[in-house]
């Protein structure tokens, strides 16, 4: 088994069995790239010490499992607010993800306690069960398996409705790399759509061309926990949305838009 999701060629990008997706055994899962784009935006130059309060993931097109490039640009440059943007593409240059993040710089300004929200992590992953993931096409390696683990303390992959799990890389995004904790979030933060699933699988599609993160704080340690709901409509239209926690609470929200349609 390989021991991490890409291998570095150069400045090209490898990626490993590890990345793939559960639906096609040639297209990678959106978790690993937007781990890997996370990693060039936090390597950018910043005027003083920030923090990602934002991201945004453009999934374009399907990730595939070959070499690919990662270009960086600062958007908006600026002493308290910078937007910045990372993009994936192939050997041939075309664009595959883009991620666009913004980044506060950080300040020391304790607020009041009684303005804090009371909003405690769930039952921690010790109390999670590991379900098996269903629909999988492929007989190979997976990132939603081999890649992460998941931990389900409320609902599950076998059951439909709201669900809540803790969720960890098991190797590191990039090898020789100890992951950074918003590289941790990023890969975790694309599950909302499958651990809340609420229309029948096998008989609906409910793919993400999107993904935005809203961060307060990276997380501490190496497990994130999802909240997650799906909300479908009648127009082929949907939206998951999952409240992010560690083991001291929560840390932010991630949204993704459904692309909802029958199989």
């Amino acid at each position: 088994m390989p021991d991490a999701l890409y291998d570095t060629d150069g400045d090209r990008f490898v990626p490993s069995p590890l990345t793939t997706g559960p639906w096609e055994a040639g297209a990678q899962d959106g978790g690993a790239p937007s781990a890997l784009l996370t990693r060039a935006i936090e390597r950018l130059e910043a005027p003083g010490e920030v923090q990602i309060a934002r991201l945004t993931f453009e999934l374009l097109r399907p990730v595939p499992l070959a070499p690919l490039s990662v270009e960086t640009a600062v958007l908006r440059p600026g002493r308290k607010v910078q937007l910045a943007q990372a993009s994936l593409l192939t050997i041939d240059g075309t664009e595959v993800v883009r991620c666009t993040a913004l980044r506060i710089r950080i300040a020391d300004l304790p607020v009041p306690d009684d303005t804090l929200p009371d909003d405690p992590p769930p039952l921690g992953p010790e109390h999670g069960q590991i379900l098996e993931f269903p629909g999988r096409r492929h007989d190979g390696p997976s990132f939603a398996v081999e890649g992460c683990e998941i931990r389900f303390v409320e609902g599950g992959f076998d059951r439909p409705g709201p669900g809540t799990a803790w969720i960890r890389l098991r190797v590191p995004v990039v090898a020789g790399e100890e992951p950074t904790p918003m590289m941790r979030l990023a890969a975790a933060s694309d599950y909302g759509n499958g651990l809340s699933w609420s229309l029948p699988r096998g008989e609906w599609l409910f793919i993400n061309p999107d993904l935005s993160v809203h961060v307060t704080r990276p997380p501490v340690g190496e497990w994130v926990a999802l909240a997650a709901v799906t909300h479908p409509t009648d127009r082929g239209v949907g939206l998951a949305e999952s409240a992010m926690y560690d083991r001291d609470g929560r840390i932010g929200r991630a949204v993704q838009s459904l692309l909802l349609d029958r199989v």
